[in-house]
Parts: C-alpha cells; structure tokens; sequence
C-alpha cells in the first residue's frame, strides 16, 4: 500500500477492531489492498443492516455520538405486554436439545412476528424486547387519537394469540397467552451511557402505572389505566377491574376493528454505494460506513455485538437450552421521580442514571457478562443481565455473584443527584437465580429481531429482586449451591413466591469468602436479612 493511505488506515484501526471479524481484520492490517478493503466495506454494510434491526427506530433515526448524553420529554400512549405459559412449552422440548430448541424457536418468532406486524400496522415504534416481552409506544397524535390506536393495537394482539392456544407437543397440547396494559401521560426519554455501551431509557410514573397496568390485567385482555380509560370510553366498552383499572370488552366486529390504522414501511438502513474502488477511494468510504455503524454497534451488549460481527452472513444465531446465571436489578430513586425534577434538575437526573448504567455495565463486561437492556417493573427501573451464553465459563455462577455485589456496592457510594430540592435517595434491590434457559435471536428473521434469554429463571429473579430489602442481594438455593464455597451468605428461611406451587428457600449474600466480616448492625440483631 502506498505511504500516503498508511495515516488513514491507522486512524481508522481502532475503530474497526470491533466492528470486523478477527479473520477480516487481520487481512485487511496485513494486507489492505483494493481486493481486501472492498470485502470491509460490503461487511460493514451487511452489519448496517443487521444492527438496524436491532435497535428501535427511535435509536436509527435519530443518532447522536456515541458517549452523548440526550433526553427529552414526549406525550403519547404506552403498551405493556406480557407472555405467560412459555416455561412448560420450554420444559416440553428441552429434552430434545438442539431439535427441540429449533421447535421453540419456531414458535417464538410466528409469535413475535405476528406481534410486530400488528404493531406496525397499528402505528406503534416497538421499544424493547424483554424476555418474552415488548414495550411499544405510540406517539401522541390528536387527529387519531394515540391511546385509541394502543387499544386496537391490542385488541388485534389479543385476537392473534388465538394462532397459539393450542401447540401440540409430545407433552400434549400447551396454550400461550398474553396481558396487555395500556397507559398514556407524559415521560421522559433519554439516550445514556458511555461510547463502549449505550441504551435508550423511558423515565417517569407513568412508565411504571403502564407495567402496573398490565400486571392487573388479565390473560387474553387489554387493561387500561384509569386515565387511558378517559381518552377512550365513548369508543370502546370497558368493564371496571379493581380501584382504577378497566378491561376492555371485544365486542368489536373485524369490520369495526379493522387490520391497521397506519400502513408504515419496512424500515430500512440507508445503503452506501462503492463509488471509487481505488484504494483511498475505498479507506473513504470505510470511514463514512464506520461513521454511520459506530452508534448503532454501542447500543448492543459487547458480547452480542461480537456474535454479530463474526457472524454476518448468518441470518440466525443458532438457538440453545442451557444452565444461565440471572441477576435482576432495581433502581429506586431516579426514574419514579422525573415527574418531580425541575428543568434545572434534568441534567443531574439523566446524568445519574447513565453514570449508575454505566458502572453496572463495567461490573458486568468485568465478569463476561451480558447486561440486555434497562427494562421496567410497577415500582421502577430494572436491568436484566446474565451469565453463561453467548461466552460460558466453568464459574459463571461465581462471576455473577461478584457482580452483583459491586453493583450494590457502586450504587450505595453514588452521590445521589437533586430532585425536587433535595437529595434523591438512591437504592437498589438485586435477585439472584441460576437454571435452565433457553437462548436465541427472536423476532422477525428478516426484520426487528433481538438475540434474547427465556425461561422461569429470568422471572424468579425478578420476584426476588421484589422481594428484596434495600440494598440486599437475594439468591435461590440453586444459586446459593453454586457459590456457596466463594461467598459467605446467610439462609434466611423459605418463603412463598408468586408462580410457585411451595415456598422457595432464600438466601442472602454479604461478600466474598475471607473478606472482612463488618459489625452486626441493630437490624441485623434482630433477626432481619443483612444487605
């Protein structure tokens, strides 16, 4: 290679070390001919495309450099879902392996597709995949009336949930259902974290009144908050379900109903054209395609991220049953009290969080973990992360564990910002389980997709993440088996959990085996958990 392309291709080294498989890299540093940059450049291209559909829309469309702080407050409708009864559909084909994985595999993506097609055609952007989950948003819009579209966006979920109540298994037949919750106000959006790791975030109530929705609702419904109900009542009927919670009644004909209320195009990534195929020629437009891959690639988990990259001709990472390390965190203090920060206060708010994501996501990448995304329970934030796939290690457990202490411990030393006039108070609640999981890229396959964990697992963790005190690290005794010889924890009794058919035994973690044991506090005399 001639010396004047030599400055150019050293400064764009470091930016494409995770971006090219490590075959592809080595060539194009070993031998960055014409032949050799036109094979990166088409590779960028098709890792464009595939982390376009990795990302929400409200991500690609609006782009800012990865390490930039953004955030904004939006109007608009917001909708819950939630899967039940995937756990005996999993625990009927684990047995048969990679076969049986395939099978799972299968019909998560009819259903997710179907989801997602229902979605667009309703006029909703698709926010997040969670587990088995979604989170969509639909924008406010007077003329349609936004909250009217999440109903019928529901409604038509609903109805196309019948495709799957009866799967036939060896087993017999197994059923999936879905709650919908549906809630409208005023929240705030952020883009936070740092250049190696971004995430989009929702922030405020009623975020939170919209999961709650849907944890009070009921299979096969859609439930609406109390103010959800007010912007709908004269179009739909609806039945009072608790103090202020209403379900809505499909009493509609499939005329009345309809399929759509927007037809929106497939969205996709703009495709750069090679216009010069000399050498600089090329190392410029490696540089433009680097400039537009670079803030989509921080938005996925590293892990993921390098899944992709040395795979991008495959348009399905291969599924898999395995045994996973989940933790489920809790932050309180912060995204519940956006309501009440004033302008001035925003930065501090926004700041805070992205500078607790960002040191949860260091605790995790430490250990080769996964940290999936911030996601949302009726009381507040929560980020799932696990352990054990895409990259397992003989002591996954352990790493998790470690993990989930440093993050405890990062967020008591947080200086808490200012809300309202005074000082947050900034807690967390972590659950700890370990078990069977299913693994695998869901979604459309040539479309919005996400490579996803499902299993029991994932929502035990969770309700020990409810359970737990503030600042307090609960574990299952599968887990407690795991890292038992690592770390000293305190046995605190069983104790009965929701979707569990005998009390749970629970057990809480402290530190590290051989640390420095601190004095018992009052409460911890008393008999309570110790954090």
């Amino acid at each position: 290679m001639a010396s004047t392309d030599a400055p150019l291709l050293a400064a764009l080294e470091p930016r494409l070390r995770t971006l090219l498989p490590a075959d592809l890299y080595a060539m194009a540093w070993l031998d960055p001919s014409s032949e050799t940059l036109t094979q990166v450049f088409k590779h960028l291209q098709t890792l464009q495309r595939i982390l376009y559909d990795y990302v929400p829309s409200k991500v690609s469309e609006n782009l800012h450099k990865p390490g930039e702080i953004h955030w904004a407050w939006h109007e608009g409708t917001l909708l819950f879902t939630d899967l039940k009864g995937f756990t005996p559909l999993m625990e009927a084909h684990a047995p048969y392996g990679r076969a049986g994985a395939m099978r799972v595999l299968g019909v998560l993506n009819d259903y997710f597709t179907q989801m997602i097609e229902v979605v667009s055609k309703s006029g909703g952007n698709l926010l997040e995949f969670t587990g088995d989950a979604i989170l969509v948003e639909f924008e406010a819009d007077p003329r349609l009336n936004d909250t009217a579209q999440a109903v019928r966006a529901g409604l038509r979920m609903q109805r196309a949930m019948r495709a799957f109540a009866q799967i036939e298994t060896e087993h017999g037949a197994l059923a999936l259902q879905m709650r919908i919750g549906v809630h409208t106000g005023r929240f705030l959006t952020a883009d936070i974290g740092t250049p190696r790791r971004m995430t989009h975030v929702l922030l405020g109530r009623n975020v939170l009144l919209t999961k709650r929705a849907e944890g009070d609702g009921e299979p096969g419904r859609v439930c609406l908050t109390g103010a959800a109900y007010a912007r709908i009542k004269g179009e739909f009927r609806c039945a009072p379900r608790g103090a202020d919670h209403y379900l809505v009644l499909d009493d509609l004909t499939g005329d009345q109903l309809g399929e759509y209320d927007i037809t929106l195009p497939r969205r996709r990534s703009q495709r750069a054209l090679l216009l010069d195929s000399s050498v600089p020629g090329l190392l410029s437009e490696i540089e433009d395609a680097v400039r537009v891959v670079e803030p989509v690639a921080s938005y996925l988990p590293m892990p993921i991220l390098n899944m992709l990259v040395e795979n991008p001709g495959r348009r399905q990472i291969a599924p898999q049953f395995t045994n996973l390390s989940v933790i489920f965190v809790s932050l309180a203090g912060l995204s519940e009290s956006a309501d009440r920060a004033l302008p001035e206060e925003e930065p501090g708010l926004v700041g805070g969080f992205s500078r607790m994501f960002a040191l949860i996501n260091a605790a995790v990448e430490a250990g080769g973990g996964v940290l999936k995304d911030v996601t949302y329970h009726p009381h507040g934030s929560g980020v799932l992360i696990y352990f054990g796939v895409p990259n397992a290690h003989t002591d996954d457990p352990v790493r998790a564990a470690r993990a989930a202490l440093a993050i405890r411990d990062a967020i008591v030393r947080q200086t808490p910002p200012t809300i309202g006039g005074e000082p947050a108070r900034l807690t967390c609640q972590i659950g700890l389980s370990y078990g069977p999981a299913f693994a695998g890229e869901i979604g459309e396959p040539r479309g919005r997709r996400d490579f996803n964990i499902h299993s029991d697992v994932v929502n035990t963790a969770a309700r020990l993440m409810a359970r737990a005190e503030a600042n307090q690290v609960l574990m299952t005794e599968d887990m407690h088996t795991q890292i038992a010889a690592a770390f000293e924890c305190a046995y605190l009794g069983a104790f009965p959990l929701k979707g569990k058919a005998a009390p749970v035994p629970l057990y809480c973690a402290a530190r590290p085996q051989g640390k420095r044991r601190v004095a018992p506090t009052p409460a911890r005399r008393r008999g309570r958990p110790f954090a």
